[in-house]
């Protein structure tokens, strides 16, 4: 479940291109693109 939080359309938008390039129902694709973020914000700090 995605938290209720305002993002620009072009970023939502970005998700539900990125949701249908991969197959995936859009709860899914955010989860994938937090996590990767998520991720990436964890490597630069570790740096």
């Amino acid at each position: 479940m995605r938290p209720n939080i305002d993002i620009s359309y072009t970023l939502g938008g970005r998700v539900k291109d990125y949701a249908e390039a991969n197959g995936l129902d859009l709860s899914d694709a955010y989860a994938e693109v937090l996590e990767a973020g998520l991720e990436a914000l964890e490597t630069q700090d570790q740096q």
